[in-house]
């Protein structure tokens, strides 16, 4: 009998080896393949959180918003009315308030009154307040009616939008437990 030659005995030593390698790498190739269409099962479920959580985003930021929104409105709520109350405080006697139109651009006052100086103080006069702010006469006309004269006027104010201070509530103390 002839002993197996050398070379033959490492080339199939080569071959099983090989054999044995493709066998654990299509066993790796193919455990990692399972995983991938696992993860992919399983992010194909979840895509609808995933949209369920992209809805809530927005649903949050608009309610933001209008939270924002209710909040500005809530600390202006009283402003007509001190605005109001500033304006006629200020107003001189023998000058009268015809019309008040408030606007995201300020305030627009129509009145009379008797004379140019008493105009020109009531200017001044609601130049020193501190709700209104760059008071400029639009028009001043000579009226009569029936004899009377008159001057018909238009002014256009800017409106400070700050809230004054208001005192806060008594916060109710705890109940105590038993």
């Amino acid at each position: 009998k002839k002993a197996p030659n050398l070379g033959n005995l490492i080339f199939l030593a080569l071959v099983i080896g090989l054999g044995a390698f493709y066998f654990f790498q299509k066993k790796a190739f193919d455990r990692e393949n399972t995983l991938l269409a696992t993860a992919r099962q399983e992010r194909s479920q979840l895509q609808y959180v995933e949209t369920k959580l992209e809805e809530q985003r927005k649903a949050r930021e608009s309610l933001d918003q209008k939270i924002t929104l209710i909040e500005s409105l809530n600390s202006q709520r009283d402003l007509a009315a001190r605005l109001m109350d500033e304006l006629s405080r200020r107003l001189p006697e023998w000058v009268w308030l015809n019309e008040v139109i408030f606007d995201a651009k300020g305030i627009q006052i129509k009145g009379r009154a008797l004379s140019n100086n008493l105009v020109a103080d009531y200017i001044s006069s609601l130049e020193a307040s501190p709700q209104v702010m760059n008071v400029n006469l639009v028009s001043s006309t000579q009226k009569t009616d029936k004899g009377d004269q008159y001057l018909e006027f238009s002014l256009r104010a800017a409106v400070e939008k700050k809230p004054e201070p208001v005192p806060a509530a008594a916060t109710p103390e705890p109940a105590a437990k038993p």
